[in-house]
């Protein structure tokens, strides 16, 4: 890392919220409904810093909105946040090679039920660049300055995983009987799922990037892809986020078990 300008600034997610508005006109509302629109909040009732989530309180609340037993309810809950909060960090390198901190220090959270279980929002956010962005010369606020694609995949990978997603991990774990590989099989799934529903907007082949990503995650043996004629990709998970214990049992198209 090469520099870090501290102040707030909106400015350098543009790329990445214009790549979300295009994924919510394909795909409709709902397509987004875990993310606040332009992506930045200022917090209120309900909402608390991902720093100070209570794991608790979240999954007694996924257990009542999809009347599950305690495991099934913290792979659901799980699935669902993961899959949120990794999603602007993906699709912002995927198309425009600007990264979003996702650090549980930026990140706002509230969940309720019935639905949406989860939305997130961004405050006083700060973005990862490449040196040869254009923005860099605007002096533009809240940006984190990297030399190359590399290092900006490491900074997406410490600042998604090892500073948020691995510590929260641990923390379902301690509550839930959930190995790591099915929850990070959800993370995987996740990964994968986003890019192919904004493959329309993403430069370049989807597989490649996809599989970028998901090695960079560690995540890359948990699902099989193959390209989708017309764009994006079939997933076929290795994994299963239990959606079939429930009461009225699904199962999703990209399931293990079918």
């Amino acid at each position: 890392m090469t520099a870090l300008i501290s102040r707030e600034g909106v400015e350098p997610l543009r790329p990445v919220v214009a790549t979300l508005a295009a994924l919510r006109n394909r795909h409709g509302e709902d397509s987004l409904q875990g993310l606040v629109p332009d992506l930045v909040g200022t917090g209120g009732p309900g909402w608390r810093s991902a720093a100070d989530l209570d794991v608790t309180e979240l999954l007694d609340t996924a257990a009542r909105r999809w009347s599950a037993q305690p495991h099934a309810a913290a792979a659901l809950a799980w699935k669902c946040y993961s899959y949120w909060c990794a999603l602007p960090a993906v699709l912002g390198f995927a198309a425009s090679r600007r990264v979003p901190l996702m650090t549980p220090d930026h990140v706002l959270v509230r969940y309720r039920e019935p639905r949406p279980f989860l939305t997130l929002a961004l405050r006083s956010p700060v973005t990862a660049v490449l040196a040869t962005d254009p923005i860099v010369a605007t002096d533009a606020p809240g940006l984190l300055i990297v030399e190359d694609e590399d290092e900006l995949l490491g900074v997406l990978r410490r600042s998604l995983v090892d500073a948020h997603l691995d510590p929260l991990l641990e923390e379902f774990r301690k509550r839930a009987r959930l190995g790591r590989r099915t929850l990070w099989g959800s993370v995987a799934s996740g990964v994968a799922y986003g890019l192919s529903r904004a493959a329309d907007s993403l430069p370049g082949p989807t597989m490649d990037i996809a599989a970028r990503l998901l090695t960079a995650l560690d995540a890359d043996d948990l699902v099989e892809l193959t390209p989708r004629e017309g764009g994006g990709l079939n997933i076929q998970r290795r994994t299963c986020c239990l959606a079939f214990t429930l009461p009225t049992p699904k199962v999703c198209t990209t399931c293990c078990i079918r």
